[in-house]
């Protein structure tokens, strides 16, 4: 049987997470070290180079590398990088470190100790640039703008070794797998063809469509929950992936998907992270990532194809993962079920368009949400988490951009 796609850059897995006495060392050592607290962004890829979701990176990039991938989505050694993995500091800080010398990198948050860093360069970069190519805006009303525009003045590069995931195992047990593991798991069940279906959303109808036309294709789905931070009003994971759980158990056939989660937070870099998304889901083994309406964006930002449409701009051979590019889905009454743009030949009257915008906004607000929106088992987690939710946690959600339609 045909196996399954190799991890990115052609040769094996590359995790840079550390284990047992060789483990040890280095946190012993690590507590020596000058250190640097990491934001929530850069914790979620350190651990992504810990698991090997980043193959073949060693570390964060140099200058030469930001600067290919900002302006040609590739590494200063060819290889295809759709986004810049960076670490950044202030000035002062940067300034005490010398290039050469090694730091230990901590959690903002907690204070653990996460990686030893050496650092072979030092760097300034241009932020609007970087928003610019990345994000195709530089308003800093956009979340991953907002999020560039607010790091340090000073980028490090250089190789990890990392020590820490972070507490996701942890917080999400099962969940959590490494791309190791996924492909243990898709050989143990027979898979080769795999789409991977991204989600920081819980699964709606139109979701559940998408999943399903994509079983009709491949052996299976990885439904691939996002475990790292959100924007404000997006729904925790772990309210996110018990709704996902008793979407599966019900409505799925036993052994055609599998819910897992990996730790990066969102960027909302639109086309980008669609490329991104279909790169790290190829060192978790999947052929193929299911690219629906607006993947991946926020707001007005971007078209709501335009992540279908970057695939065919990049060159060939940069992915072996391949998108399956769905068209608007929705609830047609007159057909009487899900269908999407390309099968449905009714009017938009007739349509009632699903997007998880719309969900959230009716689940904050009490709304009723029509049965043809979402699963009742689905419906029941969510309007617990929400009516659990005290004053000051609750956000108003606005429809903007394609949701709104």
């Amino acid at each position: 049987m045909p196996g399954l796609v190799n991890p990115h850059g052609g040769g094996p897995l590359k995790p840079l997470l550390l284990e047992g006495a060789e483990r040890a060392d280095a946190l012993a050592r690590a507590r020596t070290l000058p250190r640097i607290a990491v934001s929530s962004r850069e914790k979620g890829d350190l651990i992504m180079l810990g698991i090997g979701g980043f193959t073949p990176l060693d570390g964060f990039m140099t200058h030469g590398d930001w600067e290919r991938v900002c302006d040609g989505m590739k590494l200063a050694s060819d290889l295809f990088w759709p986004i810049p993995i960076t670490l950044s500091t202030d000035r002062a800080t940067a300034d005490s470190i010398r290039t050469g010398a090694e730091i230990a990198l901590a959690d903002g948050g907690d204070g653990e100790i996460l990686a030893v860093m050496q650092v072979t360069e030092k760097y300034a970069i241009d932020k609007a640039h970087e928003c610019m190519m990345v994000f195709r805006t530089a308003d800093l009303e956009h979340p991953g703008v907002k999020m560039v525009m607010e790091q340090g003045e000073v980028n490090l590069a250089g190789p990890v070794k990392v020590l820490s995931t972070g507490g996701f195992p942890e917080r999400y047990g099962a969940l959590f797998l490494t791309p190791r593991e996924t492909r243990a798991l898709f050989e143990s069940l027979g898979w080769s063809r795999v789409a991977a279906f991204q989600t920081r959303n819980p699964m709606h109808r139109s979701h559940e469509y998408l999943a399903k036309v994509a079983i009709e294709t491949c052996d299976g789905v990885l439904v691939h929950s996002l475990l790292g931070a959100l924007k404000p009003g997006d729904i925790p994971a772990e309210v996110r992936t018990r709704a996902i759980a008793a979407l599966i158990e019900r409505y799925f056939v036993r052994n055609t998907v599998v819910q897992a989660g990996y730790p990066l937070d969102m960027r909302y870099a639109g086309p980008r992270e669609a490329l991104l998304h279909a790169l790290f889901r190829q060192n978790y083994g999947c052929s193929h990532l299911i690219v629906g309406r607006d993947h991946a964006g926020v707001g007005s930002y971007y078209g709501p194809f335009d992540a279908h449409r970057i695939f065919d701009e990049i060159p060939a051979g940069s992915l072996e993962t391949r998108p399956l590019k769905i068209d608007w889905t929705f609830w047609c009454y007159r057909c009487g079920g899900m269908a999407s743009a390309r099968t449905c030949p009714h009017a938009d009257e007739d349509r009632l368009l699903v997007s998880g915008t719309k969900l959230r906004k009716w689940l904050s607000e009490g709304s009723p949400v029509p049965a043809e929106f979402s699963r009742p088992e689905v419906l029941e987690i969510l309007r617990e988490y929400y009516a659990g939710l005290a004053a000051h946690e609750k956000v108003e959600v606005k429809l903007a951009g394609h949701s709104a339609r």
